[in-house]
């Protein structure tokens, strides 16, 4: 996470060298995700960098009145720390139907030279940067781990939630313990971007909320600075795209959103050629993460139960697939020795991941 010095607008402090997206209308979806045949945004070559300023929703929905001047400002938020692209798409009259799309803006889609379906699209997270010195967590009503309970009373809620640095100069969100209360919790801020994926082969647009195969939605909060996401490549340049910025998010996500904040990132994004990757990784049926320690193989469905059994699939798979292990030693092993986490339980596919030790595995010759 670079050091963070204010509001961070478009295209400003931008690395000399380096292709950029910026936020305008054009390269912004909201609410669907990219398909093949969409005009790419960005060309690059495989292993090029690319500067992205994203935007989050939150504070732009109809259910917060699409006035993000009217909504930040009743929180004490003026003119000087609104970012201009948010007031100008909540203010747009763009073709988003919210019985119909989902929240998310997204960018893209970046299409890399010589990328072909049956590659890996590796997408890895170089740098984060808070774009604003705030964010939001929302519990919407028939949403989140607890529909039916929560949100307490009738309309949805929408937390503001400030950052700033701590005694020990770590950057910090913060919560009253009870509403307009002088005592407050404090949680360590870890950015990533809640959306990655790659175009779809459909002739629809994806939802923007369930996650799949194509990435998307997936809210896996590993996917920090240093992690890299693997997505299997379904049209030709790949088309990859990001969106959902999140300043933290707790395993569950279980209000609905996480505390949701505009990031720029710096991303590396390299094709990996159809053998290698299936030497690698073998057949993907959904995305598989890498971060410095771990491999953190995926299972979505919307049954929590069954989003398990396909990540102890994949786990299997990937064991068998990079390190030549037998099946049944594999199940064995992740029994004793890996921890299968829940990603998110509210993005309608839930989410299972596991955390492979790389570590366990550095004297076995990879097959």
């Amino acid at each position: 996470m670079s050091e963070y010095r204010g509001v961070l607008r478009a295209g400003e402090r931008l690395p000399a060298d380096v292709a950029y997206l910026a936020p305008e209308p054009e390269h912004l979806y909201w609410g669907e995700l990219p398909i093949g045949g969409d005009a790419a945004r960005i060309r690059l070559s495989s292993g090029d960098h690319v500067v992205v300023d994203t935007l989050s929703h939150e504070g732009l929905l109809e259910d917060q009145g699409r006035d993000p001047r009217a909504w930040f400002g009743s929180h004490g938020i003026g003119a000087d720390l609104l970012l201009d692209e948010a007031v100008a798409l909540a203010g747009s009259r763009d073709e988003r139907d919210p019985s119909r799309h989902g929240p998310h803006i997204v960018s893209g889609p970046i299409d890399v030279a010589d990328t072909r379906p049956g590659d890996l699209l590796r997408i890895t997270v170089l740098d984060t940067t808070p774009r604003v010195p705030y964010g939001v967590i929302s519990n919407r009503h028939g949403r989140g781990a607890l529909a039916g309970e929560f949100p307490l009373a009738p309309g949805n809620v929408s937390v503001f939630t400030p950052i700033a640095r701590d005694e020990q100069g770590i950057w910090t969100g913060r919560l009253p313990l009870v509403e307009g209360g002088d005592r407050d919790v404090r949680f360590p801020l870890a950015p990533f971007l809640g959306i990655m994926g790659v175009a779809s082969d459909t002739d629809t647009r994806p939802h923007s909320v369930p996650p799949g195969r194509h990435g998307g939605n997936i809210d896996l909060n590993l996917l920090v600075e240093g992690a890299s996401l693997y997505l299997p490549v379904q049209v030709k340049g790949a088309g990859a795209y990001v969106g959902d910025p999140h300043f933290a998010q707790g395993g569950g996500e279980v209000a609905l959103t996480a505390l949701e904040a505009s990031l720029r990132v710096t991303l590396e994004i390299t094709a990996i050629p159809a053998e290698t990757a299936l030497r690698d990784f073998g057949e993907l049926v959904a995305p598989v993460a890498e971060t410095a320690e771990h491999l953190v193989p995926m299972g979505l469905d919307a049954d929590l139960d069954e989003a398990m059994r396909e990540c102890v699939r994949a786990a299997v798979a990937l064991l068998g697939s990079r390190y030549g292990m037998a099946p049944q030693l594999a199940l064995a092993y992740l029994s004793a020795a890996t921890d299968f986490e829940v990603t998110q339980v509210v993005d309608l596919v839930s989410g299972v991941h596991a955390r492979i030790r790389t570590s366990d595995f550095a004297r076995v010759r990879r097959s």
